[in-house]
């Protein structure tokens, strides 16, 4: 048996123990809690207010607690619930004004001036924030529709595979990154890429687009994956050649080709210097994809050319595959270890991809906690299935 293809056996042992119920993760509900108490804390403050003013002296003020109301109502209630609260803070200052007898005076009148200002300006914060709330509502809409539009979502099931894609970004309410994926039934078989632009922002969008697009043509055309990768290398290049080099265009991709052909039980993969894929048997058995030669990531080619050489293995009935970008290999938590998904994958077995891919990015926003994700990440699996599943088996090289 030669060393390409699937690299295989238990790695770490067993998968990490899987929590009870009881042991889930309470920030949902601590989220809540907390949300409910900070919008009952205007309230709040009244209600001690009034209580302090009460319980002490006239000479001891409580005007503090009331012009605090309407600030906190300002950015977590409407516009008519800060304008109650403000009204409210108000009101109380001259109730009990007049229960001390102390309205008039100059003391007072500057107290009651001064909740009534900050009240105002509390309405005039609320109004900023939910003008500026409407527009960050409109740019997330529009930035979630350009990537659909550039990575639109892969169907649930692909030339009689079971297809799920998930793509979650390190910054919250993110849409837009350098991640890409897409699925193809060709006449050569479903073929996909899986890739990760150099860079942020446009550019790296404008580089998903492109590899994109030269994808779905040459996975329809080429009748190999070495020729597939072939056409991607020279449509980055003539990219960047049009955008006047590296510097206007970012052209420098790692990516991970691979093709189930129609009727055989086999993957055939090209890795331009991504994170390798792995196989999950139904079992529980996992083994690396891993190629014999590292080639560089497409966009470098005049670094130096090596013909891409496609290693083939087993994908049995029952298997998934999972391939994915750097932002999972290389998240890490607060200690800097680094999340490793082939130890914590080995040994366990999910019955859909769907179900593989939302404990992965469950369990690296619980590795990350505390620390946060540094890059975005895209994640699709792709399983054969069948009517019963086997037990697990040894991997089987196909190909030298």
């Amino acid at each position: 048996m030669g060393q390409r293809g699937a690299r295989g056996g238990r790695r770490g042992g067993r998968g990490p123990r899987r929590r009870s119920p009881l042991e889930e993760p309470k920030r949902p509900i601590m989220h809540a809690q907390a949300h409910a108490f900070v919008r009952s804390l205007p309230t709040l403050l009244i209600g001690i207010g009034l209580v302090s003013a009460l319980l002490t002296p006239p000479r001891f003020t409580a005007a503090p607690l009331f012009s605090a109301a309407p600030l906190v109502a300002a950015p977590f209630f409407g516009l008519l619930g800060t304008v109650l609260t403000g009204v409210a803070a108000s009101t109380s200052v001259v109730l009990l004004q007049l229960y001390y007898g102390t309205a008039g005076r100059p003391q007072e009148v500057t107290e009651l001036i001064n909740v009534v200002t900050v009240s105002a300006l509390a309405v005039l914060i609320n109004v900023v924030v939910r003008q500026r709330g409407e527009k960050l509502a409109s740019a997330r809409e529009i930035a979630e529709a350009a990537q659909r539009a550039v990575l639109p979502e892969p169907a649930s099931r692909i030339g009689g595979l079971q297809i799920a894609a998930r793509y979650e970004a390190a910054q919250a309410d993110a849409f837009i990154g350098g991640d890409l994926y897409a699925v193809q039934d060709t006449p050569h078989g479903v073929r996909l890429v899986v890739g990760d632009v150099r860079g942020k922002g446009l550019g790296a969008v404008e580089a998903v687009a492109v590899v994109i697009g030269a994808f779905r043509e040459a996975a329809e055309q080429e009748a190999t994956l070495e020729a597939v990768a072939q056409r991607l290398e020279r449509a980055l290049a003539r990219e960047g050649t049009r955008r006047l080099g590296l510097d206007a265009f970012e052209g420098f991709t790692t990516a991970v080709l691979a093709e189930m052909p129609h009727g055989r039980e086999v993957v055939r993969f090209i890795n331009r210097g991504h994170p390798e894929p792995l196989m999950l048997s139904a079992g529980g058995r996992l083994w690396v994809l891993a190629t014999e030669e590292p080639a560089l990531p497409l966009g470098m080619g005049d670094l130096g050319i090596w013909p891409d050489r496609a290693g083939e293995c087993w994908f049995p009935a029952g298997a998934t595959l999972l391939f994915y970008t750097d932002g999972l290999s290389e998240a890490r938590n607060e200690a800097g270890e680094f999340y490793d998904p082939a130890a914590r994958l080995s040994g366990r077995m999910f019955t859909a991809p769907d179900s593989l891919l939302a404990t992965v990015a469950e369990e690296v926003r619980a590795h990350t906690e505390g620390s946060g994700m540094t890059d975005d990440m895209a994640l699709l699996g792709v399983r054969r299935p069948s009517g019963e599943e086997p037990e697990a088996a040894d991997a089987v090289t196909l190909r030298e």
